[in-house]
């Protein structure tokens, strides 16, 4: 396991987290344990590198709605979800939304050691974000129509569309989607749509 990393464990039942501490640093994980999804996103940066066990059933925030919170913060800590007796459509759902795996209570040890180690993978696969500022530095660079270009391109709309709803030709809009990428310094369309996102831009909305 990379030094940086931790396995951020999250339950509102202090054996349970104790248990869990116990079986992750004996298999050599780095361990931070919280009693709640609010304590976490108090102590949460963006440069945290590792993965979540969160329980799917706290108060105040359960591990649907930190899971939503994590990826409303483009977050690289992959989830996984802790379900109790009937809470796997709970899991399921956190999995629609992003989460990575889910295991039931009582888990078994090698099954949870299983998914920790396949949330670290996808965690280390995970490209760092583009930083907010530059990014929107980058974005700031653009005119007032490659930003409009760019904006219909985060909406995922071809060029024809975006030809018509800005009453310019096709032609046109390949012409500034080429400037806007050179600007951006990117080669691929889904490169322009990360740095979009990590600038905050909006998608258009078709006429």
């Amino acid at each position: 396991m990379n030094s940086t990393e931790k396995v951020f464990v999250i339950d509102d039942d202090e054996a349970v987290r104790g248990s869990l501490c116990a079986l992750l640093e004996a298999a050599g994980f780095g361990v931070a344990a919280f009693a709640s999804a609010v304590a976490f996103l108090g102590h949460y940066s963006a440069d945290l590198a590792g993965c979540v066990v969160a329980d799917i059933r706290m108060p105040e925030m359960d591990g649907l709605e930190l899971q939503q919170e994590l990826v409303r913060r483009r977050a690289r800590l992959p989830l996984i979800a802790m379900t109790g007796h009937g809470d796997v459509p709970l899991a399921v759902r956190a999995m629609k939304e992003g989460a990575v795996d889910f295991i039931e209570k009582p888990f078994d040890a090698d099954d949870l050691l299983a998914a920790v180690e396949r949330a670290l993978e996808i965690s280390r696969a995970r490209p760092a974000d583009q930083p907010a500022q530059e990014a929107a530095a980058l974005v700031e660079s653009l005119t007032s129509r490659e930003r409009q270009v760019l904006e219909h391109l985060v909406a995922g709309h071809p060029n024809k569309v975006i030809a018509y709803e800005l009453d310019i030709s096709p032609r046109t809009v390949e012409v500034h989607r080429a400037h806007l990428m050179e600007k951006l310094n990117v080669r691929s369309l889904p490169e322009v749509v990360r740095i979009a996102l990590a600038a905050g831009v909006a998608p258009a909305e078709k006429k």
